[in-house]
């Protein structure tokens, strides 16, 4: 199964603020300017390419407390697994949405390619960092928003071994974001 990584940070690499609030994602750049035929900065490209979605407890509850319509809910209707060893139930306006999964990260990706799925979405820094430790990405979409927070929830927890990062390519939008795609190679 292919596992991708596409997430948003600071330009100092935070993913979200200690309290867990994104809110400064809407505010950082130059809201505007006209980003033309990519107004997503490629999102809805990435989740037309990808069949299912693994995220962290922590990602689900701040998704939870965004109150979402269903006009407003960015994953469609893709298969979306939890990762949690302590909550067995996603909050009341999640259910039916997301799956919740408590155990072994390498039997959920075996479960899934089970289910005829092939691609993820890997999203929430902790999760993110586990199946980095797994050897499970295999490439990561970064795009950083023109803001420094200071300090909050860095994308990126301890690393096992160092992570190779191949094959960049770099795109810069009218707003002041950057993104760069790379490739990941397993030292």
């Amino acid at each position: 199964m292919k596992c991708s990584v596409y997430i948003a940070t600071s330009a100092d690499g935070y993913i979200a603020t200690t309290e867990g609030a994104v809110d400064w994602l809407h505010s950082a750049g130059n809201p505007e300017v006209d980003m033309g035929d990519n107004p997503d900065m490629g999102f809805g490209a990435f989740m037309a390419s990808v069949d299912c979605m693994v995220m962290g407890r922590k990602c689900m509850e701040m998704i939870s407390c965004m109150n979402l319509s269903p006009e407003q809910w960015p994953y469609g209707d893709i298969h979306i697994v939890v990762v949690s060893n302590t909550i067995k139930e996603p909050p009341e306006n999640l259910k039916g949405k997301v799956e919740m999964f408590s155990g072994e990260i390498n039997d959920l990706v075996k479960e899934l390619e089970s289910k005829g799925l092939k691609h993820a979405y890997i999203d929430g820094g902790s999760t993110i960092t586990s199946f980095l430790n797994l050897k499970l990405i295999d490439e990561m979409t970064i795009t950083r928003a023109p803001v420094l927070l200071g300090g909050g929830i860095p994308l990126f927890g301890k690393l096992d071994n160092h992570v190779k990062l191949i094959g960049s390519k770099a795109t810069t939008f009218a707003n002041d974001f950057i993104q760069i795609k790379y490739g990941v190679n397993y030292l």
